[in-house]
């Protein structure tokens, strides 16, 4: 078996686990975004490992409920399942509590703390103050915080070399 190589410089080696945010999550599943299709291969090929908390699950399910949506309750369920039967979920009440930033946005916290408590060595968001966030002292070196488009950006960059 060949050893997973790196994607993209600061990215880590494949198979990799990683959180998503919501917003991340919504591209991928909600609106399909193609321009996303390379990160949602990743991840129903197992290849990437999101990882989810009882906080990002229950965020997941109420934002899939706002009226602006117009999903019905059997849609926004079976895009939370289809979404959550990639994940490894992780009890965050059974681990310490990582020192971190504060997220300027309380809602983004969870993310952040997900990543490092559960050791995951990247975070995929377009939120710009948590893109911020990985230059940050107490985050530089445990986790990456990458747009989603880096991530596609490299896998076409890699597919070209052949």
């Amino acid at each position: 078996m060949n050893a997973p190589q790196p994607i993209t410089e600061g990215l880590p080696p494949l198979p990799a686990a990683c959180v998503l945010d919501t917003n991340t999550v919504l591209a991928l599943w909600l609106f399909e975004d193609p321009g996303l299709v390379r990160l949602r291969t990743l991840v129903a090929d197992g290849i990437l490992e999101p990882l989810a908390s009882e906080g990002t699950i229950t965020e997941l399910c109420r934002v899939l409920a706002y009226p602006r949506f117009e999903l019905t309750p059997e849609r926004q369920r079976r895009i939370a399942d289809v979404y959550l039967a990639h994940c490894r979920r992780i009890d965050l009440a059974a681990t310490p509590a990582p020192v971190l930033p504060a997220c300027r946005d309380p809602d983004d916290q969870k993310f952040l703390e997900l990543a490092v408590a559960a050791g995951a060595p990247l975070l995929i968001s377009r939120d710009k103050a948590l893109l911020r966030l990985s230059r940050h002292r107490l985050v530089r070196g445990r986790l990456r915080i990458l747009r989603p488009e880096m991530i596609e950006e490299g896998l076409a960059r890699q597919a070209a070399r052949g």
